[in-house]
C-alpha cells in the first residue's frame, strides 16, 4: 500500500489537504498529540490529544517526535491500517527504508505572509512569531519529499485536488 504523508510549516495548509483527501477515500492516521486541542479540532477525529503523563510506551508507538514542544506519536495499529500522514522532517527522516519506499511525500508550502494570516485566523495555543520561527529551525534544509505544492493562494487548491484525484484512482 503507497503512503501519502503531508509536511509543512504551520499555516501552510497541510490539514486542508487532509480533508480533501479524506474526502477522496483516503484514510488518515491519527496520532497522539499533548497540544492544546484547537478550534473545530475533534479527539479521536484529527487526533489523540493527551496529557503528557498518558504518552504510551515506544514499543507501542511506531514513530515518535516533540515538535514546537509538543509530543506527536503515531500509533503502530494506526501507522498499518492508514494511508495518508502529516509528519515532521523527524518524523519523516524516522521512517522504516521500506516504509518510506512505498510512501509519497507532498511537501506543502505557503509564503510567510499567508501563514501568519492562516495562523492567527486559526487562533491556536501557539505564538504565531514562535511558531513561524521554530518552523524555520525544523524545515531548515528538508528535502526529503517527493512533490512540492505551492499553496499560498487560493488558486492553487484547484491544482491541488486535480493532483490528489488522480493519486487516488
Amino acid at each position: 500500500m503507497k503512503r501519502i504523508i503531508i509536511s509543512g510549516k504551520g499555516g501552510s495548509g497541510k490539514d486542508h489537504l487532509r480533508k480533501i483527501m479524506e474526502d477522496l477515500g483516503f484514510t488518515y492516521c491519527k496520532s497522539y498529540t499533548t497540544r492544546p486541542i484547537r478550534e473545530n479540532e475533534e479527539n479521536g477525529k484529527d487526533y489523540f490529544f493527551i496529557e503528557e503523563k498518558d504518552i504510551p510506551a515506544k514499543k507501542d508507538l511506531y514513530e515518535s517526535v516533540y515538535f514546537n514542544g509538543w509530543f506527536y506519536g503515531t500509533p503502530k495499529s494506526e501507522f498499518e491500517k492508514s494511508n495518508l500522514f502529516i509528519m515532521t522532517p523527524k518524523g519523516i527522516s524516522s521512517l522504516k527504508k521500506e516504509d518510506r519506499k512505498n510512501s509519497i511525500v507532498i511537501y506543502i508550502e505557503a509564503n510567510e505572509e499567508t501563514r501568519k494570516n492562516r495562523l492567527l485566523e486559526r487562533r491556536d495555543a501557539d505564538d504565531v512569531e514562535r511558531r513561524i520561527e521554530a518552523d524555520e529551525k525544523d524545515f531548515n534544509h528538508f528535502n526529503d519529499f517527493d512533490f512540492i505544492i505551492n499553496n499560498s493562494e487560493k488558486n492553487d487548491s484547484d491544482n491541488l485536488i486535480s493532483l490528489l484525484s488522480n493519486l487516488s484512482k
